[in-house]
């Protein structure tokens, strides 16, 4: 009777063990890259791009049973970085065109899920009330980075104020590309974020939209709003490796329902003068 009676509370003990491990398995395969993660890390960087995500998209996730952490990183580097290095799941921030070159420099696999609806650049000033008043040697702030001082070069140009060589690659464009300057403005090249802040010192500022939405500029002040051109709009990435996850299939799903589509087109929303991808 003794020994069945240990026996039982052996097996007991048994049991209990291999439950016990289950469980540990069950919690590190959320924590340690499973490839269906119940909880997402989000990056963004500062602008309207973080509300989309979580008025937007957020609440269709989280119905099936997804949580999220969010991020936010202070410039274009920093969260591609984060998201190869596996310190993200997904980031929301960034043009396509943007995507392929920075991951082609830095030797990094990142994927695009599918693109949203973006703000274009602007071209604003504190001091300048229209392009026609534009001064002789005005100062105009550009962004730095290779991307998108092209782009800025080009929303000049298409803006009148510039024309670039007819030779020049003007998707890699630098300001020793300008051929016409009759205005003879001087190009300063800054960081993106800062060109808000750049509106109190330089005539022009050429501002991505996210960052101009961020420092509170008004569009209906712009004084002139580029047109995307096609690799110009935003998308969601994320590693290549998941791209057959069902994390990211659910990501894709939500992005282009037409719960998302209402959201963005509601007219009193943020969203609702964005410009729309091909085929929306």
């Amino acid at each position: 009777m003794t020994k069945k009676l240990i026996s039982i509370f052996l097996l007991v003990l048994l049991v209990l063990s291999l439950g016990g491990c289950k469980k540990e398995n069950e919690n590190a395969s959320v924590t340690a890259g499973n490839t269906n993660p119940t909880t997402l890390r989000v990056g963004f960087c500062p602008g309207p791009y973080s509300e989309m995500w979580r008025t937007a998209i957020a609440p269709q996730l989280e119905a099936e049973g997804y949580q999220f952490e969010y991020i936010e990183f202070s410039d274009y580097v920093q969260p591609n970085n984060a998201l190869a290095n596996n310190e993200i799941d997904v980031n929301l921030f960034q043009h396509s065109i943007y995507l392929k070159n920075f991951s082609t420099e830095h030797n990094l696999d990142l994927s695009l899920v599918t693109e949203v609806p973006t703000a274009g650049m602007g071209i604003w000033s504190n001091t300048t009330a229209s392009l026609d008043e534009v001064v002789d040697g005005a100062t105009v702030t550009i962004p730095n980075d290779e991307t998108n001082q092209a782009r800025g070069l080009r929303v000049l140009e298409s803006a009148g104020l510039i024309t670039l060589k007819a030779d020049a690659d003007k998707a890699k464009a630098i300001p020793d590309d300008i051929d016409q300057n009759p205005h003879n403005l001087k190009i300063v090249p800054m960081e993106a974020a800062q060109l808000p802040r750049t509106l109190d010192s330089a005539d022009l500022g050429v501002i991505n939209g996210n960052f101009a939405i961020s420092a509170g500029l008004d569009f209906s002040e712009v004084l002139y709003q580029e047109v995307l051109a096609e690799g110009y709009v935003n998308v969601i990435a994320v590693r290549t490796e998941d791209n057959d996850a069902q994390f990211v299939a659910d990501i894709k799903a939500a992005a282009t329902s037409d719960t998302f589509k209402s959201t963005i087109e509601e007219p009193s929303g943020k969203f609702y003068t964005f410009q729309k991808p091909v085929g929306w």
